[in-house]
């Protein structure tokens, strides 16, 4: 087979899976919300308005893309896919079986670290370009969110990695076959709590609070434009809880021999979504002063202080070791 087919098809598969999930997480969130609320959600399009995204994406094709006047245009134009790209890449490097992987870097976790801290960048053209009062508010929010919290993320998977003896996404998955990561408790507890804050999430979802701030950066998007932006933020809190997964919940193992890898990784990786979604729909959001002191006075230090304990750990009871150190 051709090697630009080769390098095709899994970047179709990966872009699909991201559009698929998109769907899929749009009309999954407004059915857990209109749960929470003691409300029924979308009900009109198909049973349980399951059609009801699909048609909102049609309308969003149709829909006029207005460019307000005085905006930064190339900025402008270009924000929504510097937003949207980096989610693509990552889904590559996520391994839902030990086969059904895009990219199977050695590196793989620090890559995926890497490629989404490029989001903030795009959210800041977005909201710098737009000639906006709340939208340049909630750019520069997410500039002091992921300065403060990418790092303590990063820092919370260390213990992890000390554990497999890996950077390389699957090794980490097989090496729980050993022994399950989740028995690092405050590791999992200090990368939740972070990338709740990464991907924008209740109570941390203060970039575009729209109490406050309208839509945020992408107030004055219209049409797939704000698609884009939309699309970009339900895939990373996909790309959130596939990670939380494969470091801390085995990843693909967990079927028995009786349901395939990647439906036995799908369906935990959906069970963290709903948690993430019922976080959102029962908890208030937090001042923008204690979101920075979380991170600064809280999970840095603790974070440290894990990587430090874990890595004592292992030198002293190499049991707790799932990978070769």
């Amino acid at each position: 087979m051709s090697p630009i087919i080769n390098a095709v098809i899994p970047f179709l598969a990966a872009l699909g899976l991201l559009l698929f999930n998109g769907v899929v997480m749009i009309w999954m969130l407004r059915k857990v919300l209109g749960f929470l609320h003691l409300r029924l959600g979308p009900m009109v399009q198909g049973p349980h308005g399951v059609f009801q995204t699909l048609f909102d994406v049609l309308k969003l094709l149709s829909k006029e893309d207005i460019t307000p006047r005085k905006v930064d245009k190339v900025l402008f134009f270009l924000a929504p896919a510097i937003v949207f790209v980096p989610s693509l890449m990552a889904y590559m490097i996520i391994p839902f079986s030990e086969t059904w992987v895009v990219a199977d870097l050695d590196l793989g976790l620090l890559f995926v670290f890497a490629i989404m801290s490029l989001i903030p960048l795009g959210i800041l053209a977005a909201g710098w370009s737009s000639n906006n009062k709340w939208s340049l508010i909630g750019a520069m929010r997410v500039i002091g969110a992921q300065i403060t919290y990418e790092v303590p993320m990063l820092l919370a998977a260390i213990p992890i990695v000390i554990m497999a003896g890996s950077m390389n996404m699957g090794d980490i998955v097989d090496a729980q076959s050993q022994i399950w990561f989740i028995i690092h408790v405050p590791a999992f507890l200090l990368f939740f709590i972070a990338g709740l804050i990464e991907s924008g999430q209740t109570p941390f979802d203060l970039i575009e609070a729209e109490s406050e701030l309208v839509s945020g950066y992408a107030t004055e998007y219209s049409a797939m434009k704000f698609g884009l932006l939309f699309l970009s933020e339900f895939s990373n809190t996909f790309i959130f809880s596939a990670l939380l997964v494969t470091l801390f919940f085995g990843g693909w193992h967990g079927g028995f021999g009786i349901v395939p890898a990647p439906v036995v990784f799908m369906l935990k990786t959906y069970i963290g979504i709903f948690i993430i979604m019922t976080i959102r729909g029962t908890m208030p959001r937090v001042r923008v002063d204690n979101l920075l002191a979380i991170g600064w006075k809280f999970l840095l230090p603790a974070s440290l202080v894990v990587i430090i304990l874990t890595a004592a750990i292992i030198k002293v009871f190499p049991v707790f070791s799932g990978g070769a150190l």
